[in-house]
């Protein structure tokens, strides 16, 4: 059974006679590894019922675009294919316009005897759980949720850490008592395939293969180089371990290919952190032998250099930013903010600026050749180099004519175009550029105030980024 810190019961229904267990993937896409699935085959298996299997797509979510269609559908197929080889029966759904999945949950569910979920802190998911619980308890069938998205539960802490290194404490402290990974190899083999209902696959038919008809979906487009589903997240990882995991420690120039390119594929949960840190770690890290808490970046894991700095970003900071989503108010918008933050935007909010249309922004023309080539790198390929998103975002917040203008601007560029946004760390970084996990910096500077201060300039000085400007600094525009 998966650990119940990791499951949260929705609503009040009781479970119930049905035909099935069902399971509703929403975040944790992904047919192994995933502590959701663990959970729902482990019901399934106490009432000796069949597991269905409900992975649907929206048309109508925000910023809903070809981009991000082509990339969940990748993974649809994956999914598709690996369920059908373990014999369980899975319903992949594509909307074909916004709104017509409506009830096809609940249809479902009619009858279920309960239905396992994905928890996931950010973007309208959650107010999507708050929903379909509350439908589902009028309509008698329990609804729990199962958070699958880190190596910490997410909900264990009980409170909100506002700086790395008081939750890298934490981490050291807590994770050795609460490590336990979902299965490999889920027991797809033990539980039997439910069929879905003919009047359902009638109603509401997959449209997997129809979905660049849909009309609904902004023109954004498709990444080709970067395929989504669980098997290229696979590839890509022991790519990342066989040539790059060496030289990762070193790895901060824009002209440098050390990453592990895996971003979009966790948000997506097309691979899951349990997963990544094994493979990375090679099983050496023993959570009975860790060490007392030390805080220290280095040292703590007894692991390569190049390994522990990928795992500060990964047990550290992406951990840091799902803890925000679950307890700090106002996660995902200007108010949520230090107060400190707050206090130096508002003293120099009536400072002179250099302002810069949304529409040149957008367009990869503001006429700053590194902060345009980071804007070309997003519309390309969806993702900015991981420091180049600084200084882009420090740059916006200084080209807009207030504080809560460069929010909406970063938010909606990152949400729109980036195939890792929507997602807790992307508004911890976003975050970040404001003086979230940050402190006061001084001197203090127009517009900025205490706000730590960042420059193309430098940046081009403390970078190496030739090859990376050879590719993406050409000028115009891309829309």
């Amino acid at each position: 059974m998966v650990d119940e810190v990791r499951v949260r019961a929705l609503n009040d229904a009781e479970i119930r006679e049905g035909d099935y267990v069902l399971y509703w993937m929403t975040a944790a896409r992904r047919p192994h590894h995933s502590h959701a699935l663990d959970h729902a085959i482990a019901r399934a298996r106490e009432r000796d019922l069949p597991l269905l299997v409900f992975e649907p797509l929206r048309a109508g979510y925000p910023h809903a675009s070809k981009r991000i269609h082509s990339f969940v559908i990748d993974g649809m197929r994956d999914n598709a294919a690996a369920f059908d080889e373990a014999g369980v029966a899975y319903l992949a759904y594509v909307e074909p316009e916004p709104g017509a999945g409506k009830g096809l949950l609940l249809a479902l569910a009619e009858c279920a005897a309960l239905v396992v979920g994905d928890d996931y802190p950010v973007f309208f998911l959650p107010r999507m759980l708050e929903a379909a619980a509350e439908a589902l308890e009028d309509a008698g069938v329990p609804l729990e949720v199962v958070d699958g998205n880190g190596l910490l539960p997410m909900w264990h802490a009980d409170r909100t850490f506002l700086r790395a290194v008081d939750f890298r404490r934490h981490v050291q402290k807590t994770l050795p008592g609460l490590f336990a990974p979902p299965a490999a190899e889920p027991a797809l083999a033990q539980v039997a395939g439910a069929e879905v209902p003919d009047d359902i696959a009638a109603r509401w038919p997959s449209a997997i293969d129809d979905w660049p008809s849909i009309e609904a979906l902004d023109d954004v487009p498709v990444v080709e180089e970067t395929p989504g589903g669980c098997v290229e997240a696979r590839r890509r990882l022991r790519t990342f371990i066989d040539e790059h995991l060496e030289g990762y420690e070193d790895a901060r120039h824009p002209d440098d290919t050390e990453t592990s390119h895996l971003s979009a594929h966790l948000h997506f949960g097309h691979i899951g952190a349990y997963e990544v840190f094994e493979a990375v770690t090679g099983g050496r890290w023993k959570p009975k032998k860790a060490p007392k808490a030390t805080a220290k970046r280095e040292g703590w894991w007894g692991l390569p250099a190049p390994v522990e700095a990928f795992l500060e970003q990964l047990c550290t900071w992406r951990e840091l930013a799902f803890n925000g989503a679950c307890f700090m108010e106002g996660f995902e918008s200007f108010e949520g903010l230090p107060d400190w933050a707050h206090k130096t935007l508002d003293a120099h909010r009536g400072d002179p600026r250099e302002e810069v249309s949304f529409e040149d922004l957008e367009a990869a023309r503001s006429g700053d050749p590194i902060w345009d080539a980071a804007q070309r790198e997003l519309l390309e390929t969806g993702f900015i180099h991981t420091y180049l998103r600084m200084t882009w975002g420090k740059k916006i917040f200084e080209w807009s004519p207030s504080p809560e203008e460069a929010w909406r601007r970063l938010v909606l560029l990152n949400d729109r175009y980036a195939l890792d946004g929507r997602d807790p760390n992307s508004y911890a970084s976003l975050g970040w550029i404001l003086g979230r996990y940050d402190r006061a910096w001084g001197p203090e500077r127009p517009v900025f105030g205490k706000i730590r201060y960042m420059s193309s300039d430098a940046t081009k000085r403390k970078l190496h980024m030739k090859g990376y400007l050879e590719r993406f600094g050409e000028q115009g525009s891309l829309l």
